[in-house]
């Protein structure tokens, strides 16, 4: 039996005592949320409600209701997190409801939904919530009913003392329950006695969603609001010179044009403040229609800016960075990478010797892998709802991170934290656009200047030209065989477009005995940012696809040859700081293994394997892939995945399906391009998404079973499919993918399968 120590979260179980009917109230400012389904569908509405921020509350007919303050964009955890309360709480699930809670860090900690870190991060927290409140009522039933509380076994929202066949509801001890101190530890349940956990649920907010309610920050309206959009440079590395709104003003609807600056001077930037376009035109009028037609006459000059300096707040330490001057064009990046290639680049791990290992090496192979900058394209639009009124600050939208973006607001206001109101819709998407919440400075300074509520509506356009994009990366790899093919080192030089991409302690270092990792940078004043699992998602395709053809010379089965590996990282691992567990990784690639049925090759049927690992779990797919009129047909896609205890296998399943669609969209057509600083794609016209047809006829998902705390889900089956959609591709054509897109607009294919 686990125990769990309450005392850190003592002064925020806030009690009542005092409210009219009776009940528990605990406050947890680390908990995160819940939802069950429609309350026509359960029990009646108690007889008295307590109105709450924070809390887990207990009606007096036994109903729960759990705050939910983790933005919600799709990952269902809105139904995933109140499972662990509810099953700690040892409550019947249908008698669970769930409230999306405001942005209030005080009551509520870090309200954040990024970096497949929800149920982890939340995990302990939850199984905290539930099992406290279930030990209070225990407590209070004892002690009403004179019996040790060890003698008190609870069941589906009730509880029994089986000696004297007393039972009572919990709604019926919430009252008693909320005099009862908190205690200082309390006893979660065994894995093995979970009732809720593991078992799917659906998606308690579904039937919201499909009978269209208002959920979303597009849909978020108020009586008197008006409509602004802004115009933002037309390329990066320009700002405004003049503009003249005459024209604009006069048009029918518009109330006011004006001039915007994101940021006050010398303002100390957070990690998600961009740096795109911080002085942008407003245009506010009374309908969104009438507000576009403006916006188009609108007489604007722009000029290049000249290189400048930003400062960010990096965990407490100022950093300086260089913003440089200039129109950058796509073509030149990739000049520029292929120079910076070239040069020695900054080590970051080495093992063994690999310049000798080179030197000697019987044969050598070198392999450069690109990928460009992509559009977050969230099927919702950027929108936000700002009313600045009276020295204060209410905002409504959809966002990833309400903590980071309330400093910027203040200081862009001038209002102080405490008077700023964040209210978190749900979210059209996200993938990261979201955490880079900009759009809501310049509503809030939008209707500070207006003195009236404002919606802030972006087009897609204005989306896609405005940021924030993945970066563009390069990665050259080299390895090293000796006279019998047998690999004897690796060698990985990475860099990007601002960024590296590299992640040196993971995969294949600490498998390999001389392996080098070097990285480089190049500034930019093309605003990019974090695109779901960062960085990882160019990674684990270079990586997987070169690890493909190191297997293929070495004469050795791709999946066999990267199991020996993880065997060698078990037994006799390289280095001190390899970041996985080669247990856990080579666990995933025996379960897509077997479940794919990888060694019956089915004719005309070309599959392409890739495993990776981020976001603390592993992730490996099978991809089946068959030709039909030159085109790629993916048929089916198996997955394995390890993220520790499965809370909701229904939500878990759905992530890593649309992770799988997602990838190869990417992998097979996302591109974004520049020339002269200016976007060359700016809306689906150009921007080649997958379609509903390109998408796999059938993916099928496993899940390795264990008993380890959850780990990442939202992200991890993302980054592999890359590699699988590589491989593949080269098993039907016999030509290996370096550069993505693979395929672009042009899909057809050269057949020149080198088998199944």
């Amino acid at each position: 039996m686990s125990f769990i120590k309450t005392k850190v979260g003592r002064r925020s179980f806030l009690k009542n005592t005092s409210l009219a009917g009776g009940g528990i109230i605990l406050g947890f400012n680390w908990l995160a949320s819940c939802q069950s389904q429609p309350v026509e569908e359960i029990m009646a509405m108690p007889d008295a409600w307590f109105d709450i921020n924070a809390y887990l509350k207990i009606g007096d007919n036994g109903l729960v209701t759990i705050m939910s303050p983790n933005p919600e964009f799709g990952q269902n955890v809105m139904t995933s997190m109140p499972m662990v309360v509810a099953e700690e709480l040892d409550v019947d699930w249908k008698n669970v409801l769930v409230e999306q809670a405001p942005y209030n860090a005080d009551m509520y900690g870090f309200q954040f939904t990024g970096g497949s870190r929800g149920m982890m991060s939340r995990w302990e927290s939850l199984r905290m919530a539930g099992a406290t409140a279930r030990h209070m009522l225990k407590e209070a039933a004892a002690q009403k009913w004179q019996v040790p509380t060890r003698e008190i076994t609870t069941d589906a929202g009730k509880l029994y003392h089986k000696e004297s066949g007393k039972s009572a509801g919990y709604g019926e001890m919430a009252d008693a329950a909320s005099k009862v101190a908190v205690p200082d530890e309390v006893k979660l349940k065994e894995i093995r006695d979970f009732k809720i956990i593991g078992h799917s649920q659906k998606n308690v907010e579904g039937k919201n969603i499909i009978t269209g309610k208002p959920l979303f920050g597009m849909d978020y309206y108020k009586e008197g609001m008006k409509y602004a959009m802004v115009e933002h440079p037309p390329a990066f590395g320009m700002e405004l010179k003049s503009f003249d709104a005459s024209e604009a003003k006069a048009m029918p609807g518009i109330k006011d044009v004006f001039t915007i600056k994101a940021y006050p001077e010398d303002f100390v930037k957070g990690g998600f403040d961009t740096n795109a376009f911080p002085e942008l035109i407003a245009i506010v009028g009374n309908s969104t229609w009438e507000v576009m037609q403006a916006k188009k006459k609108l007489k604007v000059e722009w000029e290049p800016f000249k290189t400048y300096e930003e400062k960010f707040d990096a965990r407490g330490n100022t950093r300086s960075v260089t913003i440089p001057a200039g129109l950058e064009s796509t073509e030149n990046h990739l000049a520029m990478m292929t120079e910076y290639d070239k040069k020695p680049g900054k080590i970051v791990r080495k093992d063994g010797d690999p310049e000798a290992a080179f030197a000697k090496a019987a044969k050598v192979i070198e392999r450069t892998y690109t990928a460009p900058y992509l559009a977050h394209n969230t099927m919702e639009p950027i929108n936000t709802f700002a009313h600045v009124d009276n020295g204060k600050v209410f905002i409504a939208g959809p966002l990833q991170a309400p903590g980071f973006i309330e400093p910027a607001i203040s200081a862009s206001t001038g209002i102080p934290a405490e008077d700023i109101d964040i209210e978190m819709t749900r979210m059209g998407g996200g993938f990261g656009r979201r955490a880079y919440s900009h759009y809501m400075i310049e509503a809030a300074l939008i209707s500070q200047k207006m003195n009236a509520p404002i919606k802030l509506m972006y087009s897609r356009e204005d989306d896609m030209t405005n940021g924030i994009y993945r970066p563009t990366y390069r990665a050259t790899y080299r390895a090293a065989f000796d006279e019998n093919n047998n690999l004897i080192g690796i060698h990985v030089k990475a860099g990007g477009v601002p960024e590296s991409p590299l992640f040196a302690d993971r995969f294949p270092a600490g498998a390999v005995e001389n392996y080098l990792a070097e990285e480089w940078e190049i500034p930019s004043n093309i605003s990019i940012g974090a695109f779901r699992a960062p960085r990882s998602n160019f990674m684990a395709g270079a990586e997987q696809s070169f690890l493909d053809e190191i297997a293929e010379i070495a004469g050795k089965d791709p999946i066999d040859f990267r199991l020996e590996l993880l065997r060698k990282a078990k037994d006799n691992p390289v280095g001190k700081n390899n970041d996985y567990d080669a247990d856990r990784y080579a666990g995933v690639l025996e379960l897509v293994k077997e479940k794919a049925d990888w060694g019956n090759k089915e004719a005309n049927v070309y599959r392409g394997v890739s495993a990776y690992f981020c976001h603390r779990s592993y992730a490996a797919h099978v991809l089946d892939l068959v030709i039909e009129d030159k085109k790629p047909v993916v048929k089916k896609v198996t997955c394995a995945i390890d993220c520790g205890i499965v809370v909701n296998p229904d939500a878990a399943a759905n992530m890593a399906e649309g992770g799988v669609v997602d990838g190869i969209g990417n992998a097979l057509f996302g591109e974004m391009t520049f020339k002269e600083g200016v976007p060359q794609k700016k809306n689906f016209d150009r921007y080649r998404m997958i379609r509903m047809r390109e998408a796999p006829k059938e993916i099928e998902v496993h899940f390795v079973k264990n008993e380890i705390a959850p780990t990442g889900m939202g992200e991890p089956p993302f980054p592999p499919i890359f590699g699988a959609v590589a491989n593949a591709l080269y098993k039907a054509t016999g030509q290996r993918r370096y550069t993505q897109p693979f395929l672009g607009n042009n899909i057809d294919l050269e057949i020149k399968g080198t088998g199944s």
